[in-house]
């Protein structure tokens, strides 16, 4: 019973950090709306500037400073479409979840999962660790999400 709990605790701690990632990526895409490429490069080049002058070569400021500079109105409408779509759903799906609504568990388990497959695909490119830790909490949360959908359709 107390392995049942636990699961239970964890559970609502998963979609409880999936809606906080939901509204991060709101509040982000809001922000990438309105936000004109030629600012962007001027707040990253601004933050980066003292740490590259001190190490030229350092990891996150270069990509950070390449990001900027390959900034385009095109990336910058995809890039907010995206945060909000992504936002909205995980948002909707962990509202729904947190109401205990029996079809809301296969469709979080399939949009996670879908989700996740995205997240491996870009690693491809990309080899971040980040989405690579996503990816893992995503499969976390989709196997927690399983578990919360036996026990409750019974």
């Amino acid at each position: 019973m107390e392995t049942k709990n636990l699961q239970h605790k964890a559970f609502e701690w998963g979609i409880f950090l999936k809606g906080i990632d939901g509204l991060l990526e709101v509040v982000g895409g809001i922000i990438l709306f309105f936000l004109d490429p030629a600012t962007l490069n001027r707040l990253i080049l601004g933050l980066t500037q003292h740490e590259l002058s001190q190490d030229p070569h350092d990891f996150v400021a270069a990509h950070l400073l390449n990001f900027a500079h390959n900034f385009s109105v095109d990336a910058q409408i995809f890039g907010a479409i995206y945060l909000l779509s992504h936002g909205f759903v995980k948002m909707f799906l962990v509202d729904s979840l947190w109401r205990k609504r029996l079809w809301s568990y296969p469709a979080a388990i399939i949009i996670f999962a879908v989700f996740a497959i995205y997240q491996i695909y870009r690693y491809t490119f990309t080899h971040s660790i980040l989405l690579l830790a996503l990816t893992v909490l995503d499969a976390a949360v989709i196997w927690l999400t399983w578990e919360e959908y036996e026990r409750i359709k019974t």
